[in-house]
């Protein structure tokens, strides 16, 4: 016991960066698989949980490719478990000195469970669409908290002070709440459309076409206000808000442009995949955006402030 405390970091270092990125692509991945599931018929690939079948926790030769897709997912699954105790472990001898890594990374860490019993019950109700809305929702959840345990094990320790002004930082938090508007229209939309998971799966009963046209409103206002985050940008921000909202404004119109094409051409399964994994991916950047409102506190402003606890004492 001794020997594995000794390995463990008592500072964030490259073994943590590495594990914090990891972690965070797996996360995107799941998104990418569990669409396949879904797009390729396989959501009852194991139709039962925790096991894939009656008798076994691994699919069979009978039940085909489906079962091969399904259970492939279902061990991403066992992959991400294994990277979130890694990343509690890499940060967990700086409870004291890194309080918010180690509480990041249990939250996160908590989550992982969480999704795999979710994933159950959507198998068990038969693929529900807002059963499996609430899946997607929690990955796009754990997207957003491993991007911020990646810009922290990046970040300055210490205090930190605005970046930007006040009016620039409540636009950004008025696109992510749009962002977040986005999604969940998407996640209706797909509701009511073809990919159901399985041929037998009931669907919402809505009108796709019209959910369509709803769900792309808030993604062109949301297009709108990146523009003017990428700008604002320019003035006010650092190095690292003017890459983010560089890369979000980009992978908008990728998003944009997929989103078209999908609706023009009957919604083909590879397009939605496509798209459902930019849609983590943005959340994943603007949650980056969200951690470059703030920039580490001047040196001289840390020296007043302990100068001035040391007259207090």
């Amino acid at each position: 016991m001794k020997r594995i405390t000794a390995w463990l970091p008592d500072r964030v270092d490259g073994r943590t960066r590495v594990i914090a990125w990891v972690y965070l692509a797996a996360q995107i991945l799941l998104v990418t698989t569990g669409g396949a599931v879904r797009l390729t018929g396989s959501g009852l690939g194991c139709p039962t949980w925790p096991r894939c079948t009656a008798d076994s926790f691994v699919n069979t030769p009978a039940m085909g490719i489906h079962g091969v897709i399904e259970f492939g997912n279902r061990m991403l699954g066992g992959v991400l478990a294994v990277l979130a105790i890694a990343a509690f472990l890499a940060v967990v001898k700086l409870f004291r000195s890194r309080g918010d890594l180690f509480w990041i990374s249990l939250v996160a860490g908590l989550g992982v469970p969480l999704q795999a019993v979710i994933g159950g019950v959507t198998v068990l109700t038969g693929l529900t669409w807002w059963v499996v809305g609430i899946h997607f929702v929690i990955s796009i959840v754990l997207v957003a908290l491993t991007t911020v345990f990646v810009v922290r094990v990046h970040a300055v320790t210490g205090r930190r002070v605005a970046a930007v002004p006040g009016w620039y930082a409540a636009l950004a938090y008025v696109t992510s709440v749009v962002v977040v508007l986005t999604i969940a229209m998407g996640i209706v939309t797909t509701g009511a459309g073809p990919h159901a998971g399985d041929q037998n799966t009931p669907r919402s009963g809505l009108n796709p076409e019209i959910l369509e046209h709803v769900h792309a409103i808030p993604a062109y206002v949301t297009f709108g206000l990146t523009i003017l985050l990428v700008a604002g940008s320019f003035r006010f921000g650092g190095a690292p808000l003017r890459r983010f909202t560089r890369l979000m404004l980009a992978i908008e119109l990728v998003q944009i442009a997929v989103g078209l094409i999908q609706a023009d051409t009957g919604l083909p399964e590879i397009l939605v995949g496509i798209h459902m994994t930019l849609a983590a991916t943005l959340a994943a950047v603007m949650t980056a955006v969200i951690m470059a409102l703030t920039a580490p506190a001047p040196a001289a402003e840390v020296e007043a402030d302990s100068a001035a606890d040391v007259v207090s004492v």
